[in-house]
Parts: C-alpha cells; structure tokens; sequence
C-alpha cells in the first residue's frame, strides 16, 4: 500500500463496477479510507469493501439512488458519519441511453438529467459545505462531452458537456476554499458493461483511438489517483482526456 493518500477519506459514487471500482481500489492502495456508493448488488458493492479493506484501509457500502434528490442530499453526511469526514469525492456515477432525437423521450431526458447531472450538483455542494483546504472534487466525464463521434448519444453528451461547464465554473468558486475541482474524461474504457468485443462501434471507436484499443479502467484510475494526490495541487478546472489518443 503506497502512503500518498494516508489519513484522507474518499467517496466514489457508482463504486461498486466498472470504472468506479478500479477507482476505490486504487485510492485504498494509495492509502485513502473509501465510501462507495451502489444500487442493486449487495454482493458486488462488498467485493470491493472487501478488496480495499485487504489493503490496510477501513472502507463502507452505502446504499444510494442517483436519481434520488433525498439520497443524494443525505450522502455526504452518511459517509462523514461512517468515515469521520470527507476530503476526496469522485463524481462517478452516470447512465446512458442510445435514443435518436425522434425516439427520446421526456421521461429519459429527465433520468439523464436527474443522475449525471442533478446527482453531481447535490453530492458536490454537499461536500464543499464539510470539506477542508487541499480537498478534491473529481468528476468522471467522457470525452463525448467534447467530441461527438456516434449517433444515439445526444442526451449522454449533454450531461457530460455540462459536467466540463460545471468543474470549470466550480474551480472558481471553490478556489478561495483551496478545494480543486477537475473532470477525467475517459474514452473507450473496458468493462463487463463495456466489453471490447466484436461490436461494430467497438472497432469503430478503437480505430478512432491513436493507440487502437480501450484503456483499462485502471488506467483512468491512475489519473484520478493522481488529481487526489497532493501532486496535482497547483491543477483546477481542468477536462483531462484519458482516450488513447480519439480526441488528438
């Protein structure tokens, strides 16, 4: 276990899969106590406390809705209450849908909203309200908040285009408080729910990549782990790309 993150607590919502997971376990090997949040599967949300527990570290599962004002509003207290405070949060937790425009419908539109956006907004003002100087505030984006590159994405790529506007214009609010705010934006990523397979997207967006693959969830792990760090003090309202190159 590394020590760069010793003695800070950490938060990333959507923790339990995927990206998310790589996250928690990576910010527990650098030493930080994690909190994660999930929705369905008991059993996979443990996995991971169980993993990040293994690595010298306390860690804790809280059970949250995204599209759930009232979870979100609460979220940041139940992990103060549980963790003892709060100094990195990571903004994880998204959907996303593959509607054309004449397909979509308000109903979609609204969960979109609700959980990439509203989601974010509800955690992160909770979290600047107990959060001390030298705190970080990450936000998992996507380069389709920069770079459309498929079609039945539009909502997806609205929400992940605002969480660039807000880290930007909370980088400025929150500067005097000495709290960084920055986006990750990860391109093609494999996952269970992602796999790089025979899919024609999938050969389509690895040939758009400079190195012709999908990174590893580990991979953006590693950029977090260094916005977390005491490395990227002087770094705020930045979209960093972790894509391999699609947006070059």
């Amino acid at each position: 276990m590394s020590v760069k993150l010793k003695g800070k607590v950490a938060l990333v919502t959507g923790g339990s899969r995927g990206i998310g997971a790589a996250i928690a376990e990576r910010l527990a090997a650098d030493g930080a106590d994690v909190a994660i949040t999930y929705l369905r599967s008991d059993e996979a949300a443990n996995k991971i406390v169980a993993a990040c527990r293994e690595k010298g570290v306390r860690a804790e599962a809280i059970r949250a809705d995204a599209a759930s004002a009232k979870d979100m509003r609460g979220l940041i207290d139940e992990v103060v209450k549980q963790l003892g405070g709060l100094d990195i949060l990571v903004n994880n937790i998204a959907i996303s849908t593959w509607e054309t425009l004449e397909e979509a419908t308000e109903e979609v539109f609204d969960r979109v909203v609700n959980v990439n956006i509203r989601a974010v907004f509800l955690a992160s003002q909770a979290a600047a309200k107990v959060m001390q100087p030298g705190s970080r505030i990450i936000n998992i984006g996507s380069i389709f908040g920069e770079r459309i590159s498929v079609p039945r994405h539009a909502f997806y790529a609205m929400s992940k285009f605002a969480l660039a506007g807000l880290t930007r214009g909370w980088a400025r609010d929150l500067g005097p408080k000495k709290i960084t705010v920055n986006c990750v934006q990860p391109g093609p990523v494999a996952t269970d729910m992602n796999p790089e397979d025979d899919r024609p997207v999938v050969a389509f967006l690895r040939g758009q990549t400079a190195l012709g693959r999908y990174a590893k969830p580990s991979e953006v792990a590693a950029m977090v782990a260094f916005l977390a760090s005491e490395d990227s003090a002087d770094i705020t309202g930045a979209c960093i790309n972790v894509d391999g190159g699609l947006t070059a």
